[in-house]
């Protein structure tokens, strides 16, 4: 349960910076310049393109390395950074890259009618951004955000490979020393199904609310 806990912390730190980066770079690569959208670009094709174990084991151990490096050409001492914060810091940027597409392809699947009437009323971007784009793209978000709440905590697991406490880790050690490892290994699939049902009545609700207003499928046929 220890395990599930810091997998759930995780999960859900990555899932919020993930959304943040995706906010901003969804907005730079539709309305930045072309410097903004070409260094975009390439943030989003590298991770996509490279394995999620290999960028987490280059963010992990690089990224600590030259956090210090830097550090010490200031004049200060190495730390040891947390592991948890390293977790979330990884997996965030990860997340941060495929949230980019999805709120970004959310954008532009919104009537653009609306967004030219409230720049017509001289909205701010600002303004813009929190009162037509962002509750205007959620419903068409909300099944690509979804799916990516559930990579989130599944990818939890591969912190396993540096040496993280979350459930998968928790689990292999505690499957070796009593040598249990299908006792173990069963309850952890079934905390990871768990914890995906639970998400699951939680999306749906979300994408309900989200939706409020708009017609059904079924009154759309």
């Amino acid at each position: 349960m220890r395990g599930l806990v810091s997998s759930v912390e995780i999960a859900v730190g990555a899932y919020v910076m993930g959304l943040l980066i995706g906010i901003g770079g969804a907005y730079g690569k539709l309305y930045g310049g072309p410097v903004v959208r070409d260094l975009l670009g390439l943030y989003t094709t590298i991770v996509r393109a490279v394995p999620e174990l290999v960028l987490i084991l280059m963010l992990y151990f690089a990224g600590t390395d030259l956090v210090n490096r830097v550090l010490i050409a200031f004049g200060h001492q190495a730390v040891d950074i947390n592991g948890l914060i390293a977790g979330i810091g990884v997996l965030g940027i990860v997340q941060g890259a495929y949230s980019t597409e999805v709120l970004r392809g959310a954008i532009l699947a919104i009537p653009q009618g609306q967004v030219e009437a409230a720049r017509a009323y001289g909205m701010s971007p600002g303004l813009l951004l929190r009162r037509i784009t962002l509750p205007a793209m959620l419903p068409f978000a909300i099944p690509g955000l979804a799916n990516l709440w559930l990579i989130a905590t599944k990818d939890t697991a591969l912190l396993a490979i540096v040496g993280f406490n979350e459930l998968t880790q928790t689990t292999r050690l505690a499957a070796g020393a009593t040598k249990a490892y299908f006792t173990f290994f069963l309850a952890a699939g079934a905390l990871y199904l768990a914890l995906t049902l639970f998400s699951n009545v939680i999306i749906g609700r979300v994408e309900r609310w989200a939706r409020r207003g708009m017609p059904s499928l079924t009154e759309t046929r």
